[in-house]
């Protein structure tokens, strides 16, 4: 049986779709359950999902007070009648084939956890939006995480989108750290490999993700995961928690900021502000000219995505280091 355990919180826009491309798997529907784990909602979320449940019986509501991800998931695992877990997730739809794929090359492979590619689209395509899509799916914006760049054949790799485990998995290597409002996956799926255990990406089907469609939206939610990259480790006490790629939009606003503050004492420093921010233009403008004449897309929307994105990240994780006087090591 396979347990499906998908985290909610105010998903009125996209649980109906999400909840659509569950009814089409082609996974036997008696051995499936789907546990929707509710961060008290208060928009339509849970109105849309009972509209549903007359005709899938096997969908549930679970209640997570504490709203946060990790809880979530831990909740929907204590509950789960499958001896396979899958997390997804609702801002994404599913191939029809999706879950039979993933449990069967689970079992192929004997391995700990597995995944698949996670293509990026939009749900309203405009110029701008197409241009943020194609953002977060190029190496120049989101680097060598194969999930978002695709792949060949099947590979062994750090981590996967959601994931997919053997219920035994969590009983060897835990659960989900409840202190991780970000990155609780990313840690999962390190602890395991740590820990001696397998994570394939699998090129049999894939799920696509829906993004955010605004600047603003784009810069919270990656100002989130720059912060979470620092406080994981500070959490963990490990930066095994995490890869290299993770912090290379830290090093590139440090290597503006720095020499800047430098240079108010000892002037020839910002000639180094100067030479990383004039070698980043260079290479944002290659990079979107090229896009933009291959994908005919708008130049100055690519540009001002790939800033936003980089940016918002690189100073998440400079205000991460920040607040770490001030941080518990056990939060509540």
């Amino acid at each position: 049986m396979l347990t499906i355990i998908c985290p909610i919180y105010n998903e009125e826009k996209y649980i109906a779709k999400c909840i659509e491309s569950i009814m089409q798997q082609d996974y036997p529907k008696e051995d499936l359950e789907v546990l929707f784990v509710d961060g008290m909602s208060s928009d339509r979320t849970r109105e849309i999902i009972a509209e549903y449940l007359p005709q899938c019986p096997y969908l549930r509501v679970l209640d997570n007070p504490q709203k946060i991800v990790p809880y979530a998931m831990n909740k929907g695992i204590s509950e789960a009648k499958g001896d396979i877990i899958m997390r997804i997730d609702a801002h994404t739809f599913y191939e029809p084939n999706y879950c039979s794929a993933i449990v069967k090359r689970l079992k192929e492979l004997d391995a700990d956890n597995v995944g698949c590619v996670c293509k990026t689209d939009v749900l309203n395509k405009t110029p701008k939006t197409l241009a943020i899509r194609e953002v977060l799916s190029n190496k120049f914006g989101v680097g060598n995480s194969a999930f978002r760049t695709g792949i060949d054949g099947v590979k062994e790799v750090d981590t996967v989108p959601f994931g997919c485990w053997p219920k035994r998995v969590f009983e060897k290597y835990g659960l989900y750290d409840v202190r991780l409002v970000r990155n609780q996956d990313i840690e999962l799926s390190k602890r395991i490999i740590n820990g001696g255990g397998k994570i394939y990406i699998i090129p049999d089907t894939f799920c696509t993700y829906l993004a955010r469609e605004t600047f603003s939206a784009l810069a919270k939610n990656n100002f989130g995961n720059g912060k979470w990259n620092i406080l994981t480790v500070f959490y963990t006490k490990q930066m095994k928690s995490l890869s290299l790629r993770h912090f290379i939009p830290l090093l590139f606003v440090l290597g503006l900021i720095v020499p800047t503050l430098v240079g108010i004492f000892w002037h020839p420093a910002l000639w180094l502000s100067a030479f990383v921010l004039l070698a980043y233009l260079m290479a944002l403008g290659t990079v979107s000219s090229k896009l933009a004449r291959q994908k005919h897309l708008n130049f100055f929307y690519l540009l001002w995505s790939f800033i936003t994105l980089h940016c918002s990240y690189g100073w998440g994780s400079l205000m991460g280091i920040l607040s770490l006087p001030f941080k518990n090591n056990n939060p509540s």
